[in-house]
């Protein structure tokens, strides 16, 4: 019986080009500067190099909308930015710390940018990889989105 190797996956941290502008400044989802924090205790993820910013660490704090346009599906919400450089994130794994998403919300979304139904998932963070390969294994999904349990967009995650 011959098995079907699992799907691959590409998870990679928001473009650099856009981390630059913002760090230099840019408007952010709202069209408002980045505000810059300094981070006390753990929990505040890049979401550049998917890693956290240690205590300590200047971070950008900003709002962000993972789409290339406003649309009906479009959510902004807040994200966290190394204010130093950082390198992005790109892997075929999820970064190790996901695994303490619990629980993490993951959703398909179409080439329209569109969700599509019946995808959305509230999964602990040990099952997100799986839960992205099943979604992705649809054809109708060009994507999935990971976000928090507060909906704060974690990460895209597509086929390899």
């Amino acid at each position: 019986m011959q098995t079907t190797p699992p799907l691959r996956l590409a998870v990679r941290g928001i473009p650099t080009e856009h981390v630059q502008a913002l760090r230099h400044g840019g408007p952010d989802a709202h069209g408002h500067a980045p505000l810059t924090a300094v981070v006390e205790g753990t929990g505040s993820p890049c979401r550049h190099c998917l890693g956290l910013i240690a205590a300590g660490e200047r971070k950008l704090v900003l709002a962000y909308r993972p789409f290339a346009q406003a649309q009906p599906y479009a959510e902004t919400g807040p994200i966290f930015l190394h204010a130093a450089d950082c390198e992005r994130y790109d892997s075929e794994a999820l970064p190790a710390w996901f695994a303490h998403l619990s629980p993490a919300l993951v959703r398909g979304y179409g080439a329209n940018d569109w969700i599509v139904y019946e995808t959305g998932r509230v999964v602990a963070g040990a099952e997100l990889a799986d839960a992205c390969r099943d979604i992705l294994a649809r054809p109708d999904v060009a994507y999935v989105h990971i976000r928090s349990k507060f909906n704060c967009f974690q990460a895209r995650v597509e086929r390899a």
